[in-house]
């Protein structure tokens, strides 16, 4: 088979803290590093011809970390979109975040806001980050919505009111550093998607890994219940 793109692929960006460990660095450098790989992995989608890619950037369980490594994503996140931002434009990136942000600081929400508004009219590749986002909490502020509404609560409205809406599911989901959970991400779009645990730690892995998996994925039969 030919290694066609798929149109979505999301990935839990795991083991950026032991990576570094077993260099006996701080956390804070595996989490760097990371921000490097998701740029580099993001490009590469957008040449292959991925349509969108969802990183869980930071997790509503993540608040359960040290505060010292809290403080230093939440300055990481803000400096990598500052930073993203003139190679989204340049390369007809879309951003888009999910999740509640506004638990986050006024500014970083700021920062956020710009960046979706800067890139709305990028047409090649979505670059998705998960920003305090959890899976359940999405649903449930779905099915809020929906009472708001005074909706009957389908399926279809579900799907209209998480924050997903018009993003199709995920086709391959891809966890790394050897962990086999799905930790609360995606956990409706995810309902048919293949996955792809590596043993890699996320600042190692490479484009060539990617296309490995798409490969992988390209030989597989996707029945959805079917026969």
């Amino acid at each position: 088979m030919d290694n066609k793109a798929p149109s979505h692929i999301a990935i839990i960006m795991d083991g950026n803290g032991r990576w570094a460990k077993e260099r006996n660095l701080k956390r804070t450098a595996g989490h760097s590093a990371g921000a490097d790989v998701a740029r580099k992995i993001t490009m590469h989608c957008s040449n292959i011809g991925v349509d969108y890619l969802t990183l869980y950037a930071f997790s509503t369980e993540n608040w359960q970390r040290p505060r010292l490594e809290v403080e230093f994503l939440m300055k990481l996140i803000e400096k990598y979109l500052k930073q993203e931002l003139a190679i989204y434009l340049e390369n007809g990136i879309r951003f888009k975040s999910i999740g509640d942000v506004s638990k986050f600081s006024k500014s970083l929400q700021k920062i956020i806001r710009l960046t979706e508004e800067k890139t709305a009219h990028g047409k090649k590749l979505t670059q998705i980050l998960a920003l305090n986002y959890g899976s359940r909490d999405e649903i449930v502020r779905a099915v809020r919505k929906l009472n708001e509404k005074n909706l009957e609560v389908t399926e279809a409205n579900i799907e209209a009111n998480l924050d997903t809406v018009g993003i199709p599911d995920v086709d391959i989901l891809i966890r790394t550093s050897g962990e086999v959970r799905l930790s609360n991400y995606l956990l409706w779009q995810n309902a048919y998607s293949e996955m792809f645990f590596t043993n890699t730690y996320w600042p190692d892995f490479t484009k060539n890994e990617l296309d490995d998996i798409i490969s992988d994925y390209n030989n597989r039969e996707r029945r959805f219940g079917g026969i």
